[in-house]
Parts: structure tokens; C-alpha cells; sequence
């Protein structure tokens, strides 16, 4: 392990639902090794982070990352996330734009959510609360890797299911009901002035392809990379090809 690079800035991954910081141990070894310094937060209500029922809005989340940057000393960042870490990093661009020196959005959209989205998201909530993760966590792993990846890479697989079916149901739920009340991010993103990393599995069913390339599209200074033989976290089926990607975008946005 190198040490950190103070030249640079930290990076910030926020992680998807329903999983914790753990995901990103890959990446925060690359990034680490390459002298980055790496920030890896459980969000409120996930991992080891207290339990929170009820609400939790994306400006909640964005403002507990600022806190936490705060508290580390951390002025600015390379914030990045996936699916609703993407969310939630969109969030913090919008609110704190003056804190983001570079973004990485993976496997996201920033669309508001549909009245329809609406519903889902709020029944899922309760579903959640009512039956706890297991069932969730069974009929959502072959959408969260692609099928061919739950079978051909089963440490992995075990990897994602462990970290759905340990989450807290109360703090899945809260933010479900904050995420079905997000903004639309595409004109904050549209005036982006920081280099931004688009990536997306080649094979993601829940924000494929072509809504990575109508992100990319948005953004002035973006870049679009698919992960090909994944799904929607490419940054754990296919690590070797999403940190490539990663270190590559940082170093060229300096």
C-alpha cells in the first residue's frame, strides 16, 4: 500500500442500496495502492451506522457526507456512487458543488422519480419492514449481477447477498420513501464545471446502457465507459475493468 498522494484529492464512494462500504473494497485497494487517499461511509440506516426508521431524504444523506468530509478535513473530493450512491452523489453535486472536484457515477440515472417509481418505491418500503431482506435479496441478485455472473463468479455472488440480507430493513425502508422524493439532477449536471466518469455494466437491466449514454450526453466534461461481461455493479463483477477505468479518469482529470 502507497501512501496517500495530499497533491490529489480523496475519493469519496458512496455505495448502492441495500448494501454498505464494504462494496467498495476493491476499488479503495486500487485507489489506495495507486496513493489515493480512499473514504468509503456507510450511509445512515446501512452497515454499521445506526438504524434510523421512517424518512430519510438525499439531502440528508449529501449533508452527512459533507459532515463527514468536515470531520476528516476533507475541503474537496472525487465523490462517485452507485445506483442510488449515484443518486446520492448527484445530491451532493447539486447541494455542494464547490466540494466536488471531480465525479464518478455508476450505473445511475438522474431522473426524478415517477409517480409510478413512487408507489414501487413506498410498497417496497413496506414490504421490507413487514417481511425483513431475504425475499428481496433472492429475487433482485440476478438483476443486481447479471445472471451469468451469479453463477460463474459465486464468491461474489455470496458477497452481494450477504450485504442485502444484513441490512437493516428500517434503514432500507427510510431511504426508499427519501429516494421515491428525489429531484431531477439534469440541469445541475448539465452545468457540471468537473470532470465526470460515466460507467455502466454492459448488461445492467435496471439503468441500462442507453440511459448511461443519455447521462453521459448531459454533461459537458464526461466521459462514458461500458463494462462489458457485467451488470449493475460492474465495480464488483468485473473489478479489474472498472478500477482500469477509474484510475485512468482520475489521473486524467488531474
Amino acid at each position: 500500500m502507497g501512501a496517500a498522494d495530499t497533491d490529489r484529492p480523496p475519493v469519496l464512494l458512496v455505495h448502492g442500496h441495500p448494501f454498505n462500504r464494504t462494496m467498495w473494497q476493491p476499488q479503495a485497494t486500487a485507489l489506495v495502492a495507486a496513493g489515493y487517499r480512499v473514504v468509503l461511509p456507510d450511509l445512515r440506516g446501512y452497515g454499521d451506522s445506526g438504524v434510523v426508521p421512517g424518512r430519510t431524504l438525499f439531502e440528508e444523506f449529501a449533508d452527512d457526507l459533507a459532515g463527514l468530509m468536515d470531520h476528516l478535513g476533507i475541503a474537496r473530493a472525487v465523490v462517485g456512487g452507485v445506483s442510488m450512491g449515484g443518486q446520492i452523489t448527484m445530491e451532493f453535486h447539486r447541494v455542494y458543488p464547490e466540494r466536488v472536484a471531480a465525479l464518478v457515477l455508476a450505473d445511475t440515472s438522474p431522473v426524478a422519480e415517477t409517480e409510478d417509481g413512487k408507489v414501487f418505491r413506498n410498497r417496497l418500503a413496506d414490504r421490507l419492514l413487514a417481511e425483513g431482506m431475504d425475499g428481496y435479496a433472492d429475487e433482485v441478485i440476478d438483476k443486481m449481477l447479471a445472471p451469468y455472473n451469479v453463477t460463474g463468479l459465486p464468491d461474489v455472488a455470496a458477497r452481494v447477498l450477504r450485504m442485502m440480507r444484513t441490512t437493516a430493513p428500517e434503514g432500507a425502508a427510510a431511504a426508499l420513501r427519501g429516494r421515491a422524493e428525489r429531484p431531477d439532477y439534469r440541469d445541475s449536471l448539465a452545468g457540471a464545471g468537473v470532470p465526470v466518469l460515466v460507467a455502466v455494466g454492459a448488461d445492467d437491466v435496471y439503468t441500462p446502457v442507453a440511459e448511461a449514454r443519455a447521462l453521459h450526453g448531459l454533461i459537458p466534461r464526461a466521459e462514458l465507459v461500458v463494462v462489458e461481461k457485467a451488470g449493475h455493479l460492474p465495480s464488483l463483477e468485473r473489478p479489474d475493468a472498472f478500477n482500469e477505468a477509474l484510475l485512468g479518469f482520475l489521473a486524467s482529470a488531474g
